[in-house]
Order: C-alpha cells, then structure tokens, then sequence
C-alpha cells in the first residue's frame, strides 16, 4: 500500500492540511516547483514587527507534497523573518517523522517557497523604506 511508506504525521497533515488557502492582502508570495515531478507551491505571508503572523500555501503535488507544505507553515508561524530563514528541508522532514527517500524532493518545496516568499518581503521592505526616507 502506498500510504504505508508515510508516518502518521504525514498523513494526518495530507488528510487534515494546516494553512491550506489562499491569502488576500499578503505581504509577500513565494513559490516554487519541481519541473521534474510537476509539484508546485506557493506560499503566501502576512508579517508584523518581522514576525510571521499569518503563513498560508496553495499546493499541487502528491501526499508527500501536500504534508511537507502544510509542515512548512507551522514550523514557520509565529517566528521571526530570521528564524524561518533557517528552516531546512531537512527540518521539515524531520517534524513530520521522516520521508521516503524518493519523496524528500517534497521537502525541499517548503523550504524553497518560504525561502523565496521571505526575499520577495524583505525586498520589498527594502523598496518601501527607500521611499519613506
């Protein structure tokens, strides 16, 4: 059986996604995708004070895709700009309790997406202070 090589984990955040919509009014998206497997995700964010207040994704991709996603979003609620920067697909991984080999590409979507969702807010935090000095 397929689901068989998933943790629990990785199948109660396929079966129950955390943050799975899209988001109006963000103050940054970043996606990324995997043009060898087709999974793609996008990652929007809502920041105050350089704190992740609000994280949410829209994904297209398999179990591994959709869980590794929905992980990324509740490592990264709640941290600073700084801190998110530091979450690995590694880290991703390992809070969801492991993925098959062939399914860590999944992991490096999280990590992918939030990385480029950060730069696209710090860029454009750079732009607006540029403008009000």
């Amino acid at each position: 059986m397929y689901c068989a090589s998933f943790t629990d984990t990785v199948i109660d955040h396929f079966n129950s996604p955390r943050n799975c919509r899209n988001m109006e009014n963000a103050d940054a998206v970043g996606s990324y995708g995997d043009a060898e497997c087709g999974d793609s995700l996008r990652i929007f964010l809502k920041v105050k004070n350089e704190v992740i207040e609000e994280i949410s994704f829209l994904v297209v991709g398999c179990v591994a895709a959709v869980a590794s996603s929905s992980m990324t979003t509740e490592l990264a609620k709640g941290k600073t700009i700084t801190e998110a920067l530091e979450i690995t697909n590694e880290d991703i991984a390992n809070a969801l309790g492991g993925l098959p080999e062939n399914k860590m590409h999944c992991s490096v979507l999280g990590a992918g997406a939030l990385r480029n969702a950060i730069k696209n807010y710090q860029y454009q935090a750079s732009i607006r202070k540029k403008f009000m000095n």
